[in-house]
């Protein structure tokens, strides 16, 4: 019953986190409109820097190597942290537990189940590659972000006109978007109902990137060999296509500790969530408690050390505004001031 209830329970933490980014995003929207027309204010919500993690990069580097923990994004920077410490300790969970692309992408392959009885596995000279490529893209942007960028280039694009404006040009980017964004859109969304975790299996570098964390962690799904009967259940309700079956202890980067697998297995205490010293298992509300804590001890120490809200005052948004579609707010124009 306490493994039935795991995907109850994982449901639960997936809608409220849905919730409160559809309503971070609606005061956003809000947000841009009181800057353009002005009416009754609206205050801008922090929380929407999360949607800028190549941003939370740079100033993640930057931090570390000025020890300035910059003013443009600082609830971006923070939510990051958050989320790379639990893919470092609690695995891929950011992905089947809070992510609303994940949410949206997992909801989008069981109906197509339902449609067409069962969702087709990619062959592996196919899924190999194709699955390389978000840790292509995961590559390009550490490459060029982690190796290439000095403090002196780092300090100007945190600073800069584009990385002032992000978050209201990405807004932009999805109210006016253009045929072939559309279309790549609606093609992701279109194989996302065929192929499981479309997205996040091939294309999210966030995923890659938590993946190889999450090859660090102390918690992995243990299957007890002695007891179990090989009724390969939990290889079927893998998402990830994982052979849980056949291993003592998942290890994969695919593995996003959704508890699908145990959820399934009809044989007590076989297979669960474990660390590796410890016998006794870890119960689906101890490591859902495990990562809403993480989350909130982050965030809620951004917030009450005053790294949560930005320095940027409405009257600079309003003036940033009326200037965006000028080249300096390009993002190849981010260097300049």
């Amino acid at each position: 019953m306490n493994a039935i209830n795991s995907q109850k329970l994982r449901l639960i933490v997936q809608s409220i986190f849905l919730l409160a980014t559809l309503y971070t995003g609606w005061r956003f929207i809000a947000f841009v409109h009181f800057l353009g027309t002005g009416g009754t204010p609206v205050t801008r919500p922090p929380g929407v820097e999360a949607f800028l993690p190549l941003s939370a990069l740079i100033s993640l580097k930057y931090w570390i190597l000025t020890g300035v923990y910059n003013t443009i994004h600082p609830a971006g920077l923070a939510i990051f942290i958050a989320i790379l410490l639990m893919g470092l300790f609690l695995k891929r969970s950011f992905c089947s537990w809070i992510c609303p692309v994940g949410f949206l992408s997992e909801y989008l392959w069981k109906p197509g189940r339902r449609i067409f009885g069962e969702n087709p596995v990619l062959p592996k000279f196919l899924d190999y590659p194709l699955r390389s490529v978000k840790y292509l893209l995961l590559i390009f942007f550490a490459w060029g972000i982690l190796v290439k960028m000095n403090v002196p280039v780092l300090r100007a694009f945190i600073f800069s006109p584009y990385n002032k404006v992000a978050g209201i040009k990405m807004l932009f980017f999805f109210e006016h978007l253009s045929v072939f964004s559309f279309s790549v859109i609606l093609g992701i969304a279109g194989f996302s109902i065929f192929i499981k975790n479309f997205w996040c299996r091939y294309l999210c570098p966030y995923g890659a990137l938590l993946g190889f964390l999450s090859l660090f962690s102390p918690v992995k799904i243990t299957r007890n060999a002695k007891t179990c009967i090989d009724c390969n259940l939990c290889t079927e309700a893998c998402p990830a296509d994982i052979q849980v079956h056949k291993l003592n202890r998942v290890s994969s980067d695919e593995c996003t500790t959704c508890l699908s697998c145990t959820a399934v297995c009809p044989v007590e205490n076989t297979l669960d969530l474990r660390l590796p010293s410890k016998k006794r298992p870890i119960r689906p509300w101890a490591y859902a408690l495990a990562i809403v804590l993480i989350f909130g001890l982050v965030t809620g120490a951004a917030r009450i050390t005053g790294h949560w809200k930005n320095r940027i005052s409405i009257e600079e948004y309003r003036a940033r505004l009326q200037q965006i579609y000028q080249p300096v707010y390009n993002h190849t124009g981010s260097r300049k001031r």
